[in-house]
């Protein structure tokens, strides 16, 4: 790592500030210059390059989201990360996950809009496929999950529970027909991933999350999980999805389709359906429970 700053910053690391590792490997580090940077080291994927223009290009467009400094670019040498490819960005200190508060639905809505409003355009980076698979419902596989993200797991060899499996069958049959243009926004629209000010937005983070989908998609996942990571760290309840969604349409100055309204309500339930998947597989213990009895609702709200 140190090797990799010198020579794609300028300036090698003398104090680590903090290290994370999930899916990736992230380490905020104090360079000699002075600069304080947070580096990203993870398995390369072909959309990464998208993924790091999207964050540029809404940083230069005033978002507030932090400027990409250097990468992707790949570790050489020996070592645990040998292989994997990094970027770095500038460390954007200070600001808070959002406490418990009535107005939060609004408000992450409000911050979305604010988002997609300075997004690209899909034709203006390269190709951000394929989506991640809490984004994936068109995957290869003809059965209905994909791979799991942070599971070295077939979720399709852990049955059940069998209204879970069914319902990732009607969402993704919902999905697959839709006829929407796609458009660039951040797929992974969680508490955990955007700091605040008071209410006002301080910046969003995991910009590996851009992905290309439509529009009422995108709301729609943001809609069933922003709380997610916070200090309630849970999805969204089916009222909380529907301001959310009434509030998106408001700050964008638009009305939902009906097409929209389903395809929302179908990505959010996916993404719901695959995250409980998951927990299923890990620790078969009833943690579906709150879904299951929120579904048919979900499920009449998309058409699915």
């Amino acid at each position: 790592m140190s090797t990799w700053c010198g020579k794609w910053l300028g300036s090698p690391p003398v104090q680590t500030l903090f290290e994370h590792a999930h899916l990736s490997t992230v380490v905020g580090l104090r360079l000699a210059d002075g600069r304080e940077v947070v580096v990203k080291a993870r398995p390369f994927e072909h959309r990464l390059a998208g993924c790091l223009e999207v964050q540029r290009r809404l940083h230069q467009a005033g978002f507030p989201c932090p400027e990409p400094l250097a990468g992707p670019e790949p570790v050489e040498g020996q070592g645990p990360l040998r292989g994997q490819v990094v970027t770095a960005e500038a460390l954007v200190s200070d600001g808070a996950v959002l406490p418990p508060r009535p107005d939060a639905p609004e408000l992450f809505a409000a911050a979305l809009a604010r988002l997609m409003e300075a997004a690209p355009s899909v034709a203006d980076v390269p190709s951000l496929a394929p989506e991640p698979p809490w984004n994936g419902w068109d995957h290869d596989d003809p059965r209905p999950w994909p791979w799991p993200d942070d599971m070295d797991v077939d979720l399709n060899d852990r049955p059940g529970p069998g209204w879970l499996d069914e319902t990732a069958r009607r969402v993704c049959t919902r999905l697959r027909r839709a006829a929407l243009p796609e458009v660039v926004g951040h797929g992974d629209f969680e508490s955990q991933n955007i700091r605040w000010n008071g209410d006002k937005l301080h910046v969003v983070h995991d910009w590996d999350s851009a992905v290309a989908r439509p529009e009422a998609a995108l709301a729609g996942l943001a809609a069933a999980v922003f709380p997610a990571g916070g200090p309630e760290n849970r999805p969204a309840t089916v009222a909380e999805t529907e301001r959310f969604l009434a509030e998106y349409a408001r700050a964008r100055r638009r009305h939902w389709t009906r097409e929209e309204s389903e395809v929302a309500w179908a990505s959010g339930l996916w993404v719901l359906a695959f995250n409980a998947k998951k927990a299923s597989a890990a620790q078969p213990d009833g943690s579906a429970a709150r879904l299951a009895k929120e579904a048919p609702e979900r499920l009449r709200r998309a058409n699915a």
